[in-house]
């Protein structure tokens, strides 16, 4: 320490004070009232700070105020006009909610002397008159809910600075401790937009993150998370218009990655406008008394009206309504051909748009005959199916069946074919399957179809089936299991479009093509993209690939394979 410097301050300011004092200032500053320095309220985090002209906290203090921050620095100066330049103490005190509480830590540093107390308890003490300022730093954990910090702080002599704060523990390995719920939740729905508005109070944890909004559906236990804000409000536009019920629950995180539980459920229930789905699968046939239309159910409709019209592409006026999956026009005229349309209506009155165009003629009730002629040839890109034009004035489509054929007995087998078909018009006589050709056994049928969509296999139960065996293009060389790359090869207008993966640690990719002729990849291309244009894969053959992945130390990985058929 520097006493004689510090007598020479000490005069100074004695001298002032006389100044002051004849002026009225010094008189004014000492003599403030006890009422006046208590009737001083600072809102919660700001620290109350009260500054006493002696060490002992004694008395009234001189001064009290608000303060956001313990953090001052005074030098050899008065902390305050009124105040002496030595043996002064400032006491900061505030009560705030820590939440959850948690891990905190308490860094605490003075020239000269600092406690720090938490609930009364003494938490750091380091009360001495010091020539250079000390430090220290303590881990606490704060419990949950409202608590208070006492700082006290003395100048004994010299210089006189202090700084202390209390800062949560964020790390994942030392926070373990859950932050509260969010309070106060709230949901309001606007039928206009169909979004919903949430919110929620501020969450008093001091290491809050943010908070995350879940939703799930009523009759569902499964959450699934909307997003992740600071705000205390979100707004779902996200809510699909159905007429469903859904549940909201936010919760809170925290910097350490700890999620509270969530709030109380929160309850939407949507409008509903979203219309069923437009019918599928329609078909008209002859009945006795008119012409009838079926076609699928469609989840949610309760309902479905039928429109007719005298062209595919003609004006539609509806003609009935029913609650059944078919509707039997009695208006129909005999043998003149009608175009109808199905829509679907569910509870709250939401129609679907109107089916594709299905036609029919009353009293047609005859089928086409069946398709002949039927031949297949295997190719170097699949088959080529081919048949003789069906004599059916009223033909409206042919459909090409592929398919496998299934043993059902001892030299008994069946061609078996899944899915709707190939639907080719009636002036078309030939097919071309394109297919990879790796020597199985295919077996093709073609059924005829009338305007009135009856179906010559449908009717009679007997179709003509052709069975043949693939050529055996595939490449000789096997290719090796084990490649990063995953290959796709697809028949495009000027070749074939090679695509693939990225790989990790590749500098560039290899392209190879089978030449058949050699037995051999030859490499077409190296690049460095994930895509390739082959242009010079000749029509009318299947191409084979491979492409591998090139890495710095000039190695290959092994190859992806793909490969496909160009028809001619």
């Amino acid at each position: 320490m520097n006493p004689a410097r510090r007598r020479t301050t000490s005069t100074a300011v004695t001298a002032t004070a006389v100044v002051l004092a004849t002026t009225g200032g010094l008189l004014t500053a000492l003599t403030t009232p006890a009422s006046a320095a208590a009737a001083v309220n600072c809102t919660s985090p700001v620290y109350k700070r009260q500054f006493f002209a002696n060490t002992a906290f004694s008395g009234t203090p001189k001064k009290t105020d608000c303060d956001s921050t313990i953090s001052e620095s005074w030098g050899a100066g008065a902390p305050a006009s009124g105040l002496p330049s030595n043996n002064f103490a400032v006491r900061w005190s505030v009560t705030r909610d820590f939440g959850s509480g948690g891990p905190f830590a308490l860094s605490a540093s003075a020239q000269d002397g600092i406690r720090v107390y938490l609930d009364g308890t003494r938490r750091i003490d380091l009360w001495k008159n010091v020539s250079s300022t000390v430090s220290k730093t303590v881990n606490v954990t704060v419990p949950a809910g409202k608590h208070t910090l006492r700082v006290d702080y003395v100048n004994w002599t010299g210089n006189a600075n202090v700084k202390f704060a209390y800062t949560p523990r964020t790390t994942a390995a030392v926070d373990k401790v859950k932050p509260l719920a969010p309070a106060g939740p709230s949901v309001s729905y606007d039928r206009a937009t169909g979004k919903a508005k949430l919110a929620w109070s501020k969450n008093k944890e001091m290491d809050l993150a943010g908070y995350r909004v879940y939703r799930r559906p009523k009759d569902s236990t499964t959450w699934t998370r909307l997003a992740a804000t600071t705000a205390t409000s979100y707004t779902d536009a996200t809510l699909p218009v159905t007429g469903a019920a859904y549940f909201y629950e936010i919760r809170a995180y925290d910097k350490a990655g700890n999620e509270s539980a969530g709030t109380a459920d929160q309850l939407v229930t949507t409008v509903d406008r979203t219309a069923p789905a437009v019918p599928t699968g329609l078909s008209a046939g002859s009945a006795q008394d008119g012409l009838t239309v079926e076609w699928k159910a469609v989840p949610g409709a309760v309902s479905y009206r039928v429109y007719r019209a005298a062209g595919a592409d003609g004006t539609y006026t509806r003609v009935g309504s029913t609650g059944q999956v078919s509707y039997l026009d009695t208006s129909a005229a005999e043998y003149t051909p009608y175009y109808y349309r199905v829509t679907a209506l569910d509870a709250a009155g939401n129609e679907s748009a109107r089916s594709a165009a299905v036609s029919g003629t009353r009293e047609d009730l005859t089928p086409p005959s069946a398709v002949t002629g039927l031949t297949v040839t295997p190719t170097e890109y699949g088959f080529e199916v081919r048949w003789d034009a069906n004599p059916t004035p009223d033909l409206e489509w042919y459909v090409v069946h592929r398919g496998d054929l299934m043993e059902y007995d001892e030299g008994q087998y069946v061609c078996y074919a899944s899915g709707a078909g190939f639907h080719l018009t009636a002036d078309t006589t030939s097919y071309t399957y394109t297919a990879l050709p790796d020597g199985e056994e295919s077996c093709f049928m073609v059924d005829a179809v009338d305007d009135a969509s009856n179906s010559s296999y449908e009717w009679t139960g007997e179709i003509q089936v052709v069975s043949a065996t693939e050529l055996d293009m595939t490449p000789t060389v096997a290719t090796p299991e084990g490649s990063p790359v995953r290959l796709t090869a697809e028949s495009a207008g000027t070749g074939v479009a090679l695509s693939w993966s990225s790989v990790t640690d590749a500098i560039g990719y290899n392209v190879y093509r089978w030449n058949p002729d050699t037995e051999a990849y030859d490499r077409l291309a190296a690049t460095a993209e994930t895509s390739y244009q082959d242009t010079g894969a000749a029509k009318g053959t299947s191409h084979f690939y491979w492409v591998t992945a090139r890495y710095a130390d000039g190695t290959e990985s092994a190859p992806g394979a793909d490969g496909a058929a160009l028809a001619p």
